[in-house]
């Protein structure tokens, strides 16, 4: 098989825009995304994800096809007839959970069936969404075979690589991040490991097999899920003794084997999410999963839980409690990034508007348009016009916030607390 591939990648947001970029170095490169608001912005070099930096986009950019040219370059397009003549397709779109926290697979199949329109023989399809294990190839590869007529390990073949980016990381960056990778053949599998292995300068790990590689991206975020879920659950029965959590964690953290978590908010794409994957295969093979999914029950009543914290401080201040004004920092779903997808501020937010408090969000980072329409409530991006707040509550860690004078937002005797443990201890009222 030649080693001059032709990537298409199929999805161009936080994971795939990156890897886009990165291979984009030394092979030709299509990504491709059905939003072409999206690839318009990319093609004048721009990216609201703030994943790659604009300068480090337009120097991998190309106006035209780099498949046609033969030049290694990075193009970006809605069209189905720009990605025809790839030899390596990398299925990089969301997989989210539905209201019932259920997989919704359907992104990845639709795209599964983009792919096979255009599929020819010997192409290998590389996915790299989360998903449970057997996904890829009880799911994905059926739609591929359907739609392309080929046969799946005669005419084409397939691969996973389970993503590993870190939205808003400007340290571990896609080639920083050791990639896990597989073959549907072993053959196949040593092929997928050696594209990989030309751009990521921090190695690789071939997996034996596919399923054995998407068990492991579900593992590493129900992994970390359940060991926040244990602090979380820490700092409701410390909070109820009056000991300052972090206090406690920076003692205990002196122990040589202590592992370092803090207590918050679990929202984003993959830690809030990925646990139910791995729970519902595992219902639909017979096996109830009692400690991942309580894990995912206590993170997800955090967000409650601080609410009822800030209107115990309110009381203790003689605060009355319908109609305080509180300012809320932060929306997004992490510090330091604009991404509001699955965002357990807004948790915080209804829930103290449950009890009839008014609740004004800033969020220098979010998008203002995208969470009115996501959550249906006000942000603002300019906090200079904000004042006279009963409380504020920090939920997100942005840089931003440090160098806040929070004091001079507050009424006399308003209240703060810091759900991220990054203010001045002598500054809040009380913190996660």
């Amino acid at each position: 098989m030649s080693q001059q591939y032709k990537i298409a990648i199929i999805g161009l947001g936080y994971v795939g825009l990156p890897l886009a970029r990165l291979f984009a170095t030394k092979y030709q490169v299509v990504g491709f995304d059905i939003n072409q608001k999206r690839i318009d912005e990319l093609n004048a070099g721009i990216d609201s994800t703030l994943e790659v930096d604009n300068k480090v986009l337009q120097d991998v950019l190309m106006n035209d096809n780099p498949f046609k040219q033969n030049k290694n370059g990075l193009y970006c397009s809605t069209k189905l007839e720009d990605i025809e003549d790839a030899t390596i397709y990398i299925v990089t779109v969301p997989t989210p959970v539905d209201k019932n926290n259920r997989p919704v697979l359907s992104p990845l199949l639709k795209s599964s069936e983009t792919v096979g329109k255009v599929l020819s023989k010997n192409d290998i399809v590389i996915y790299e969404s989360t998903v449970y294990p057997g996904v890829t190839e009880e799911e994905c590869i059926p739609v591929l075979e359907e739609i392309s007529g080929l046969v799946f390990n005669k005419d084409f073949f397939a691969g996973y690589s389970p993503e590993r980016i870190n939205p808003g990381d400007k340290q571990h960056t896609v080639e920083k991040i050791l990639k896990v990778t597989s073959g549907s053949t072993p053959e196949i599998g040593k092929v997928v490991d050696e594209l990989y292995q030309s751009v990521i300068t921090a190695g690789t790990h071939l997996a034996p097999t596919i399923k054995v590689a998407e068990a492991s991206k579900v593992i590493e975020n129900s992994q970390r899920d359940i060991n926040i879920a244990f602090i979380n659950e820490l700092s409701k029965i410390f909070s109820l003794m009056d000991i300052d959590t972090n206090d406690v964690l920076e003692a205990a953290g002196t122990k040589w084997n202590f592992l370092k978590f803090q207590p918050g908010l679990v929202g984003g794409h993959c830690i809030g999410v990925d646990p139910f994957y791995l729970a519902q295969k595992a219902q639909e093979i017979g096996y109830y999963s009692e400690l991942i999914l309580a894990a995912r029950r206590l993170n997800d009543s955090m967000g409650s839980f601080v609410a009822s914290q800030v209107v115990k401080l309110l009381i203790q201040n003689d605060v009355k409690i319908k109609g305080a004004k509180i300012l809320n920092l932060g929306i997004t779903f992490k510090e330091n990034c604009p991404d509001i997808r699955n965002s357990k501020a807004i948790d915080v937010v209804t829930s103290l508007e449950d009890y009839g408090i008014e609740v004004i969000t800033y969020d220098p980072w979010a998008n203002l348009d995208e969470v009115k329409e996501e959550y249906n409530i006000s942000c603002f991006s300019d906090i200079s016009q904000l004042s006279n707040f009963d409380a504020i509550v920090l939920t997100v860690g942005h840089k931003e916030f440090l160098n806040l004078d929070l004091s001079k937002l507050l009424n006399d005797n308003g209240v703060i607390y810091d759900v991220k443990g990054v203010l001045p201890k002598e500054q809040v009222d009380k913190r996660l």
